[in-house]
């Protein structure tokens, strides 16, 4: 029974390794479907608009329900990956990444027996001041940032996300909260 678990835990991992590892190829793909035409100058909308950071989503999606399944050393070497092949500030994204993620983490057996809502609300806020430290961070460190909309815009996608996440995590791969009285992953009652 033991060695089942075990073997679930590592499975586990590896389908939140290939996950990551879709996400920055599609990243890095040479498509850019928010360009605008060349004859036309590029509406409100498509200054603004960026994708949602699927990569955290499905993070905190995983953490506040198996928790053992994303250690911290596995989504900051995510992290930190994803920011060398994106070309971001080395560390920074993963740092506040692993931050956001433990704070989650300690505060998941709380959030296991309350609403869907409150977990959203408590995503949504850790969420949104991830996405404003890496800008003031940023900006301390004067790295020309650009404009703040996209960043919000960012964070409020990833946010509006957070359910589907959720539900695609718990229909496709089995990652659903643990009930009170659940054995987990290292064999022990919650």
């Amino acid at each position: 029974m033991a060695e089942r678990n075990t073997t679930r835990l590592y499975v586990k991992r590896l389908v939140y390794v290939a996950l990551w590892l879709g996400l920055v190829f599609l990243h890095l793909l040479p498509i850019d479907v928010a360009r605008p035409s060349p004859l036309s100058a590029p509406s409100f909308l498509e200054r603004i608009w960026t994708g949602p950071d699927l990569h955290l989503a499905i993070t905190f999606a995983w953490v506040l329900r198996r928790p053992e399944y994303v250690p911290p050393l596995l989504v900051a070497g995510t992290f930190l990956m994803s920011d060398l092949l994106l070309q971001r500030p080395p560390g920074l994204w993963a740092a506040l990444a692993l931050v956001g993620s433990e704070a989650l983490r300690s505060r998941a057996p709380g959030l296991r027996d309350l609403t869907f809502p409150v977990e959203w609300l408590n995503v949504a806020t850790t969420t949104l001041a991830m996405f404003l430290g890496y800008r003031i961070i940023l900006g301390v460190m004067m790295i020309e940032t650009g404009p703040l909309s996209p960043t919000l815009m960012q964070a409020l996608v990833t946010i509006a996300i957070y359910p589907l996440i959720v539900a695609l995590s718990q229909l496709l791969f089995g990652v659903r909260k643990l009930a009170p009285g659940d054995i987990d992953g290292m064999e022990a009652r919650t």
